[in-house]
């Protein structure tokens, strides 16, 4: 008789393999685990945040030229329509005028070939036949020029308006790319920001402001200015000097320092909270002078001196980042400018960022 061997239980097998797996996986998470991009520092975290704080300030910029533009360009298409709408007038008055001699001819035995001419739908058409006309009298002929000037005139304004349109709906287009561009660089930020602790945020805020008060005291006494860096972080008033500049480049200066503190926002222009350009367009304005809205438009907003620092006087506009950013200059070697998002309005070493341009206003 044959012999049979018993099967394993199947529970038994079941949970070899299950065991098996479970080994397996804990090495491969192991392993994973080993290999692990460490989580960044808090100097790496700052960085990146400073890099996507500064695209998103450039990408403010570039939405608030857009508002400037879109705004503009509504105000050109509605009076380009009115215009519009007043020429259309004329032409249908005209050409109402030319209906009422067409009847009295009707109705006195017919029409003249002048008259059938001019109620063509384009008056072009009748000004290179009507010297073959004979009966076309003065009056008539004053009229049709009329009406062609004018014809002429409404088309051109309906091109206007047309060309207006086209400009405004490409400039929506673009406004709405630069705000979702600065959305995402924000948000980019914040996350970052999320990964760290209160704790944390505080001491990368506390490091900042300290860099840039130790910053500015280094270009005032590189600059021969004679504060000391204790002063100057309780102090940073006193690494500024007004002294030979213009009244109202001082005004400026002061209208500035009077918002040290004041919170960054972006698209603000005051009086509580600014972004940059929006901080030297106000301060500029209590001085009773005139600056355009973004740091773009204020790069051309005055004398260009180059880039050469000894060449600021107080009040000049420091343009850095490419036109991405603007600050007003205070004099040994610092400027006031309203830096980024979670930021203050402060002075800093103009150093610590790319010049593109001096502009005096």
């Amino acid at each position: 008789m044959a012999s049979h061997r018993r099967p394993k239980p199947a529970g038994r097998t079941r949970a070899s393999i299950l065991t098996a797996a479970a080994a397996t996986a804990m090495a491969l998470s192991s392993q994973t685990g080993a290999h692990a991009d460490p989580a960044p520092t808090l100097d790496q975290v700052k960085s990146q945040v400073d890099t996507l704080n500064q695209q998103a300030e450039a990408a403010s910029q570039a939405l608030e030229g857009a508002q400037e533009k879109q705004t503009a360009l509504n105000t050109q298409v509605s009076q380009l329509q009115d215009q519009v709408a007043r020429q259309q007038d004329q032409v249908t008055t005209l050409q109402g005028g030319l209906a009422e001699v067409a009847a009295d001819q009707y109705a006195s035995g017919g029409i003249s070939p002048t008259v059938q001419l001019m109620l063509t739908a384009k008056p072009d058409s009748f000004l290179t036949q009507a010297g073959s006309v004979s009966q076309m009298n003065s009056t008539q002929s004053e009229t049709l020029k009329d009406l062609q000037q004018q014809q002429q005139k409404l088309d051109q304004e309906k091109a206007d308006a047309q060309s207006k349109l086209a400009d405004l709906a490409a400039t929506t287009q673009t406004l709405q790319a630069a705000k979702t561009d600065m959305q995402g660089k924000l948000a980019k930020a914040q996350a970052l920001l999320n990964t760290l602790t209160e704790q944390q945020r505080q001491q990368m805020a506390a490091a900042d402001a300290k860099a840039a008060a130790d910053s500015a005291a280094k270009a005032a006494a590189q600059a021969g200015g004679t504060a000391s860096r204790s002063a100057a972080r309780t102090d940073l008033s006193a690494l500024t000097s007004t002294a030979g500049a213009n009244p109202q480049a001082a005004a400026a200066v002061a209208a500035a320092e009077s918002k040290l503190g004041a919170a960054y926002v972006y698209g603000a222009t005051g009086p509580s909270t600014f972004d940059c350009s929006g901080l030297t367009q106000w301060a500029y304005a209590q001085a009773g002078v005139s600056l355009p809205r973004t740091s773009q438009e204020q790069e051309s907003a005055g004398t260009n001196l180059g880039t050469n620092l000894a060449n600021a006087q107080v009040g000049d506009l420091i343009i850095f980042y490419g036109g991405d950013h603007v600050g007003i200059y205070v004099g040994n070697g610092n400027v006031i400018h309203a830096p980024h998002t979670g930021s203050v309005v402060r002075y800093e070493a103009a150093s610590n960022m790319p010049i593109t341009a001096i502009v005096r206003p």
